[in-house]
C-alpha cells in the first residue's frame, strides 16, 4: 500500500489548531490531529452542497453568494459550474494555509475555482463577514469547522447559533438561501432555523456522489429560504 505522504502544515488563527495536508498517489487528506475533516475522493456533499444551495438562485444574472469555507475548492466549483458569467462569488476561508493549498497542491482537483474572475477570497472569519451583510447576498454555502457541532475552534459554535441564524437571515436578499452542511442530522439546529424565520427543507446526500463507488456514508444539507 502507498504510504501517506505529509505535504503541509497550516495553524488556525485564534486558538492555533493545527491542520496537515496529506497526499497518497492521487488521492488528498486534510486533518485535525487524527481526525479527517475532508478527503479529495469523498466530495459529493460539497458538490451537492452548492447544487442545492443555487438551485433557485441559478438563473439570476447577477447573484451574489458567499462560500463560508473553502475545503478543497469543490463547493466553490460546484456553484461557479451552476452560476451565470456576471455572478459574484465571495469565499470566506479563516486558514490562510488552506488558501494556499488550493492555489498549489490542491488546485487541479476542482479545476483551479480560485482563478475564475467570478471569485474574490477573504482571508477571514465568515461570521465577521455575515455580521457586517445586509441583505447582500442570494445565497449563503456554509461548510465551516464540520457543521453546527464544531471540532476545531469554539467560537465558529455562533454560525449555528440562534444569534448566528438570525445575522444569516439579515444577510440574505428576500428569497436568498442559506445552506449549511453537517456530517449528519441535528434536530436542535433544524429548530433554530425555523425559529429563525426560514423556510426548511432538509436532505441526506451521499458523501461519495451519485455514481461514485458505495460507501462513504450520507451526510446532511439544509436549505433555509429568506420569505
Amino acid at each position: 500500500m502507498i504510504p501517506w505522504k505529509l505535504l503541509d502544515l497550516a495553524r488556525t488563527p485564534g486558538n492555533g489548531e493545527e491542520l496537515q495536508l496529506y497526499q497518497r498517489d492521487t488521492e488528498f487528506s486534510i486533518k485535525a490531529g487524527n481526525y479527517e475533516l475532508m478527503n479529495s475522493r469523498i466530495h459529493g456533499s460539497e458538490d451537492a452542497l452548492a447544487e442545492l444551495g443555487c438551485q433557485k438562485i441559478a438563473n439570476h444574472p447577477r447573484a451574489r453568494v458567499l462560500i463560508g469555507g473553502l475545503g478543497m475548492g469543490y463547493t466553490l466549483r460546484s456553484a461557479l459550474d451552476r452560476l451565470e458569467v456576471k455572478a459574484q462569488l465571495v469565499v470566506a476561508e479563516l486558514v490562510p494555509g488552506v488558501v494556499r493549498w488550493n492555489r498549489t497542491f490542491l488546485a487541479e482537483l476542482a479545476g483551479s475555482p480560485l482563478n475564475d474572475n467570478r471569485v474574490t477570497v477573504h482571508e477571514a472569519d465568515v461570521a465577521q463577514m455575515i455580521k457586517l451583510a445586509q441583505s447582500d447576498y442570494n445565497a449563503i454555502l456554509m461548510d465551516v469547522d464540520n457543521g453546527p457541532q464544531a471540532l476545531t475552534r469554539k467560537a465558529n459554535d455562533w454560525l449555528y447559533s440562534l444569534e448566528g441564524l438570525n445575522a444569516a437571515f439579515s444577510a440574505l436578499r428576500p428569497k436568498g438561501v442559506l445552506a449549511v452542511w453537517s456530517p449528519g442530522p441535528d434536530a436542535a439546529f433544524s429548530k433554530r432555523l425555523r425559529q429563525a424565520g426560514f423556510e426548511l427543507d432538509e436532505f441526506r446526500v451521499p458523501a461519495r456522489g451519485r455514481g461514485v463507488g458505495k460507501g462513504g456514508g450520507h451526510h446532511i444539507i439544509w436549505t433555509a429560504m429568506r420569505n
